[in-house]
């Protein structure tokens, strides 16, 4: 299950429906999906048949076009620069939809409100997670990451990142 820290304001959620407010009171949309047994193993096609009963509809609902897997282990190569990239602040013009499959990520997002919020939010297997297109964020995958995720896009174009260079990551770790 998901986590919410706010941690200027010492706030900690992990109750869903408590997290799920705090969200939708920011536009981020957040829900929780039985996830299937370990997928380790399985084809990406597999992962994404896996999941096919609530993926479908979720993306007839809201004109989601195309998904994909993606999978980060310590083994992934290149990985220091992947995370150095996810790392930095940065804005996409659609929306970044993620549900974690297997694993763990952490999510950091910089609200425009005149308090300049920042809070993360950790993500597990079965969390579906949609940042809004335009939303500063920034994503963790940690030292030692074990992520399975399915990406759901409406054109992968529009998840190319924009990076802020507000340079505020550096203050939360």
């Amino acid at each position: 299950m998901a986590e919410l820290r706010v941690p200027d304001r010492q706030i900690h959620l992990v109750e869903e429906r408590e997290i799920r407010r705090f969200l939708q009171e920011r536009g981020v949309q957040y829900e929780h999906q039985p996830a299937e047994s370990s997928q380790i193993g399985l084809s990406d096609e597999e992962v994404l048949q896996a999941h096919d009963r609530w993926l479908k509809p979720f993306m007839e609902q809201n004109g989601y076009r195309t998904t994909d897997v993606i999978r980060v282990t310590p083994e992934t190569p290149s990985l220091s620069a992947i995370r150095d990239k996810f790392l930095r602040e940065h804005t996409h013009s659609e929306n970044e939809v993620r549900f974690f499959v297997e694993g763990e990520g952490l999510f950091w997002f910089h609200t425009e409100t005149p308090e300049e919020e920042v809070f993360s939010i950790r993500c597990t297997a079965g969390d579906l997670l949609t940042v809004p297109a335009n939303t500063k964020h920034w994503f963790d995958l940690g030292h030692a990451p074990m992520v399975c995720a399915i990406r759901i896009f409406t054109d992968r174009a529009g998840w190319v990142p924009n990076y802020t260079q507000s340079g505020i990551e550096q203050r939360y770790s």
